[in-house]
């Protein structure tokens, strides 16, 4: 995700006000702050979801996170909950109105790319049956690190697994999938854990923060 360029004082982890600490970019937002507690490193599963993840971060290619979850419910509505069965058949009469749909990020080529994304994605299940996608994005999850990331510095943009997921996945033909994009799809649907240490969300499941 792209955040705001921290101060040194915000890169490592920060006490709220409930008393838990947090990656520093949680303390920015309440909906970064659930974000974090709740999905960030969770792991995600399914085609339905992981295609939604996929889409999402395609749009959010250029911007701030925050700007894609507080408009994810407009998008679930305006892209048909992210049915790749509904989306395989748009065509450009579908493009036009959601260009005019302010709950999204109207950029053509993205749109258009999670259509195509659609068909790609039925294609694949066809040939490898339901649970494709979700089989290829986690046969490229690492090891588990040896060290948890001190500070943001100790985080990376892309990796090598992120880059060998990125063209295994163009190569299949989906669009706005480039190695930044896809550690990003790692991180937040939890093929890699990159809470910082300390955080209290570090190694757990991401069920909710304690009582």
């Amino acid at each position: 995700m792209i955040l705001p360029a921290p101060t040194l004082l915000e890169m490592t982890t920060t006490i709220g006000e409930d008393g838990l600490a947090r990656c520093p970019w949680a303390t920015r937002d309440a909906e970064y702050r659930r974000y974090h507690d709740e999905e960030w490193g969770t792991p995600l599963h399914g085609d339905g979801p992981l295609f939604e993840k996929l889409c999402l971060e395609g749009f959010q290619a250029g911007l701030s996170w925050i700007t894609i979850l507080r408009r994810r419910p407009g998008f679930r509505e305006a892209f048909s909950g992210f049915d790749a069965s509904v989306l395989a058949d748009w065509t450009e009469p579908q493009v036009e109105l959601l260009l005019a749909d302010t709950r999204i990020i109207r950029n053509r080529a993205k749109i258009e790319a999670t259509l195509a994304n659609a068909r790609v994605l039925l294609d694949l299940q066809r040939d490898e049956g339901d649970g494709a996608l979700d089989r290829l994005i986690w046969g490229f999850a690492p090891p588990a690190r040896e060290d948890r990331p001190q500070s943001l510095e100790d985080i990376p943009a892309v990796t090598p697994e992120s880059t060998a997921l990125s063209k295994e996945l163009r190569r299949r033909g989906f669009r706005f999938v480039g190695p930044t994009t896809v550690y990003a799809l790692m991180q937040s649907a939890g093929l890699v854990d990159d809470h910082l240490a300390g955080c209290w969300r570090a190694g757990v499941s991401g069920e909710g923060a304690p009582a």
